[in-house]
């Protein structure tokens, strides 16, 4: 039984005390460490003028595509930039290589078009073993793209694989809380990365 089916209860109100007193409790065991490493990757990356790549499935493709948003977007470095994009965002190009490649073709695909050695991409999954982003990060090794992964659960093969990573640990096919946990990494990231480009960082 999963911590969330424990945590179970009729009452909406008592229920909705528990979810964020666990959400609370996984986040904080989250290694700040690991956040302050990805956070200098993101800046060594603006600094040479690198891709950073995201890219996920679900709801982590809508993380992906919020993450490259606040980045690019949010951050308000318009003269040096974090060039930021979600490989998840051009469904034509997206569809286009399913259908003729396969589905677990579809980001290494574009990193071989749109990456170069130094970028950096981003694959975020709460098991770790999306065969997509397994086949992107292959790809991403070969072409000297850094890779990044935030997971969950026991953090999958993409955790093993990974030049670096943050790891949200929760129950297996606990997918609520990982994927909560995952948007806060965002919204973290993305209010240091603004502040410190504010104050002329």
């Amino acid at each position: 039984m999963s911590t969330l089916e424990k945590l179970h209860d009729p009452d909406p109100v008592i229920f909705a005390r528990a979810y964020i007193g666990h959400l609370c409790e996984v986040l904080q065991r989250i290694d700040p460490l690991d956040i302050a490493g990805f956070i200098a990757t993101l800046l060594e990356a603006r600094e040479r003028g690198a891709t950073i790549f995201f890219m996920g499935n679900g709801g982590s493709a809508a993380t992906a595509s919020h993450f490259a948003n606040d980045l690019a977007i949010g951050t308000r470095s318009p003269h040096n930039p974090f060039r930021a994009l979600a490989i998840t965002d051009n469904l034509s190009v997206m569809t286009a290589i399913a259908n003729d490649e396969g589905y677990a073709a579809v980001f290494a695909r574009q990193l071989q078009i749109l990456g170069r050695p130094g970028d950096v991409v981003v694959g975020i999954s709460a098991s770790g073993n999306s065969p997509n982003l397994l086949r992107a990060f292959e790809t991403a090794k070969e072409m000297g793209i850094k890779c990044v992964a935030l997971t969950a659960f026991d953090g999958g093969t993409m955790r093993a694989m990974a030049d670096e990573g943050i790891h949200v640990p929760t129950d297996p096919k606990e997918y609520g809380p990982a994927e909560d946990a995952h948007m806060v990494l965002d919204h973290l990231v993305g209010a240091y990365l603004m502040e410190r480009v504010r104050r002329g960082g």
